[in-house]
């Protein structure tokens, strides 16, 4: 049957929802490559350029799941609105940023912009496009997710390179008055709620402080124990909180699932490798091998873009031999390849890294479809969405896990980086990735304890053909 051809707005509204993704997704890492630069230009620490990635990701990570629901309330394509609004806003403050201090509170306000973007861009597909051209804009949507974030590092390199720090940020006002009109002008107007949604405002903000409170733990000095305890503490009153409400942020009886508590703590490890390779890799790069910021931000798309590039292998891949085969061979590659980042760096320089960087990103790429594709494919209809952003979430705390935790790492490992001569950062670089394989390692032996599980969310009929991965 032939697919409905898509009239001029909807081509165009669809425009703009590519757009709301690639912004968001190209900020993600378009920092990373010029964090040794950052940290020359305020004269600051490795923990306080850390917190240049970590106030973007902690904004997304906190409201990601709650902005859908209040999307609900108000309106989606208004509150879209509002996010790129914020988004290029604030891009245009970390422009013109007079020290850290402003740069890093500049970041958090774009990231909240930023999870606005991520979470409703999916859910205005419906009213974009007609639901025959549904699966292929969900298709594009996720292409462009995986272009920012592997387009960033190079990009930024080049940026910071040639025009310096700032155009990093500046980029984004010109795209964002652009998205603002074309969301404005093409996406049906708001649908008025039947019934007024009920929004977790105390889970929200319990969730939004337990997170701040485990993040700020991992980079400020003398806290780290106090800040701990706050996070666990209120990790505690938040499944208080989510057990009491009438419509909480999270259903807490989805975790009873062990196929779905795995899944997500297979995804947490995962991003949190990979977040590792573009926070450590840059000062490696940059200050351990002496390459320029150009330079660097091109090492560091190599894996990205392997990984968005094989992306549609890797869902043949597990179409042909099956999700439950593929995960474990995907952590055994990414074992394989963290291990090797480990040696091989310090003894043959850049080839050294890109090498195992490529079996990093191929392992990557599998995991992702393999993981989402075996997890999805025992949930019901009714479920895949709070899943969905289950899995959103996990990815998030990841990279901050990353971001935070092996950051410290790091900088423990080599004494502060920005000052540490070659051959310390090349140790650092080793410790550092000795602590992610032995992180991937723990992942492998988890994915064999899941495999023996079954799923409760499990629909009677096996594998179904319309599900799609991440």
């Amino acid at each position: 049957m032939p697919r409905e051809p898509l009239n001029s707005t909807a081509r165009w509204a669809l425009t703009s929802l590519a757009l709301s993704m690639l912004m968001p997704s190209l900020d993600t890492s378009i920092a990373n490559a010029g964090l040794p630069t950052l940290a020359a230009a305020f004269d600051a620490t490795f923990q306080q350029v850390q917190w240049i990635v970590l106030a973007y990701l902690l904004a997304v990570t906190t409201l990601i799941v709650s902005v859908g629901r209040l999307g609900d309330g108000v309106g989606r394509r208004r509150l879209l609105l509002v996010g790129i609004g914020l988004f290029t806003v604030a891009s245009l403050a970390c422009a013109l940023a007079p020290g850290w201090i402003w740069l890093i509170g500049a970041r958090a306000v774009q990231g909240v912009g930023a999870a606005i973007m991520f979470a409703l861009t999916v859910a205005l597909v419906a009213d974009a496009v007609p639901k025959a051209r549904a699966g292929s804009a969900m298709g594009l949507l996720a292409t462009m997710s995986a272009t920012g974030t592997s387009l960033g590092p190079s990009l930024g390199g080049l940026l910071m390179e040639h025009v310096g720090w700032p155009s990093i940020f500046l980029l984004n006002v010109p795209l964002g008055l652009l998205n603002a009109w074309l969301v404005y002008r093409y996406l049906p107007a708001d649908r008025t709620a039947r019934t007024p949604v009920t929004f977790d405002y105390v889970g929200s903000g319990v969730l939004v402080l337990t997170l701040a409170a485990y993040a700020l733990a991992m980079t400020l000095e003398g806290f780290t124990l106090g800040l701990l305890v706050v996070s666990l503490c209120g990790a505690g009153l938040f499944i208080v909180v989510e057990k009491q409400a009438r419509a909480p942020l999270i259903r807490l009886s989805l975790f009873a699932d062990p196929r779905l508590s795995s899944s997500l703590a297979l995804t947490l490890l995962v991003t949190t490798v990979m977040m590792t390779t573009l926070v450590v890799g840059p000062f490696y790069l940059s200050l351990g091998l002496g390459l320029s910021s150009a330079m660097v931000g091109l090492a560091l798309s190599v894996g990205p873009l392997l990984a968005a590039f094989g992306g549609v292998a890797a869902g043949r891949l597990v179409d042909r031999f099956g999700a439950r085969r593929m995960v474990p061979g995907a952590l055994l590659g990414l074992a394989g390849g963290c291990a090797l980042l480990a040696l091989l760096p310090t003894h043959l320089g850049l080839p050294g890294y890109l090498l195992p960087m490529t079996l990093v990103a191929g392992s990557y790429a599998l995991f992702q479809a393999a993981n989402n594709t075996g997890l999805m494919a025992g949930v019901s209809q009714d479920q895949r969405g709070v899943v969905s952003a289950l899995l959103g979430l996990a990815r998030n705390l990841g990279l901050i896990t990353g971001a935070a935790v092996m950051g410290a790492v790091f900088a423990l490992a080599t004494g502060g980086p920005t000052q540490a001569p070659a051959e310390v950062i090349g140790r650092g670089l080793h410790i550092t990735f000795a602590v992610a394989t032995a992180l991937m390692l723990m992942a492998l032996i988890l994915s064999r304890a899941k495999i023996k599980c079954g799923s409760g969310l499990a629909r009677e009929e096996a594998g179904t053909a319309d599900i799609s991965s991440d």
